[in-house]
């Protein structure tokens, strides 16, 4: 069994083929889709979050929205790229969003990925520490936002405050009960999921990844997988973690399923990104019985408990709700996911 979501960049384009024109067009849909996806039985509505982009950047208020709209389903970020965040006012909005959904905040956050601007984080008033770079600042953030999230007082109250305040040293409001259990880290290698586990972070692997040892994309992720479990195991932490993965799989089951999407065999491509050797996974297209035997033979899904798919969000809600139905009827129940 998995818990089965979509994960959304939230792409606009003024484009006449586009169903999503404007920056309102992506977030009312969104939210519209994250509405289809809890009717059709879809366990997460995820969302990636990138700056100075044409694409989804302040989460809170849409995470918000669903959340008040939809009763069950999971909502979270996969990813928020921490170099850019003030993790006590983060903690803040996650807060009050995961209180307006009654806890089903799910939040990714990460190191980030490569930026349309140069060194976009220093636009919003952030710069690494001497000697240090800005995976270092991210990590120093998240360390924040992660014993912040525990709701324990450290703010030294004004002896003569406007409002009455609680005995002792105040912590940040509103304070969410259990969020903490619920930070994801994105990792892109095996170190890193390994630093992740110790953090005590449940693990997002998405389809890109350190290429370290040169094998498939995803058995490099299994490993990657079984590395954090390894680590979590030594940590000694109590609970048991999650794991999700990204990947895009579409059931072709009409003819315009085979017209956006049957066209031909994808593989793992290796390229270089941020100066590191990536390898990037590849997309599933198939009529169900042949994407059930492909998904078979795919170890970093069965490795994992969670799986997002990720939807081309600028073909709109109804196309978007139909591929996630597909999968959910025609191939999960095959693959033991239902």
């Amino acid at each position: 069994m998995k818990k089965i979501g979509f994960l959304s960049f939230g792409h606009w384009s003024p484009s006449p083929q586009s169903q999503t024109r404007s920056a309102r067009d992506t977030l009312l849909q969104s939210i519209d889709l994250a509405v289809a996806a809890e009717e059709l039985g879809a366990d997460g509505a995820y969302f990636r979050v990138h700056h100075f982009a044409r694409q989804l950047a302040s989460p809170f208020p849409l995470l918000a929205a669903i959340g008040a709209r939809t009763s069950r389903i999971e909502i979270g970020t996969a990813v928020i790229d921490m170099r850019y965040e003030n993790p006590l006012y983060m903690a803040e909005d996650a807060g009050a969003a995961d209180l307006i959904s009654n806890g089903r905040l799910q939040l990714g956050i990460s190191r980030g990925s490569p930026e349309q601007v140069i060194d976009g984080w220093r636009y919003f008033g952030y710069e690494p520490q001497e000697g240090q770079s800005d995976a270092d600042m991210a990590r120093r953030h998240t360390e924040v936002l992660l014993n912040v999230l525990k709701g324990e007082g450290f703010a030294e109250p004004h002896p003569r405050p406007m409002f009455p305040n609680p005995p002792g040293l105040l912590r940040l409001e509103p304070h969410s009960e259990g969020l903490r259990e619920r930070i994801w880290w994105g990792s892109a290698s095996n170190a890193t999921a390994v630093w992740a586990a110790q953090q005590g972070m449940n693990l997002q692997s998405s389809t890109l990844k350190e290429d370290e040892t040169g094998e498939p994309f995803h058995v490099q992720q299994a490993k990657q997988i079984r590395l954090y479990r390894e680590a979590w195991k030594e940590a000694g932490h109590k609970r048991e973690p999650r794991v999700s993965v990204s990947r895009s799989i579409f059931a072709l089951v009409n003819d315009r399923d085979r017209a956006y999407f049957g066209h031909g065999k994808d593989g793992d491509q290796v390229g270089i990104i941020d100066n590191m050797r990536a390898i990037f996974g590849r997309s599933y297209a198939a009529e169900p019985d042949k994407l059930i035997d492909e998904l078979k033979s795919d170890e970093a899904i069965a490795e994992a408990d969670t799986l997002l798919l990720t939807v081309p969000n600028q073909l709109g809600v109804d196309y978007n709700a139909h591929v996630m139905e597909a999968i959910l009827k025609h191939v999960a129940p095959a693959l033991g996911w239902r």
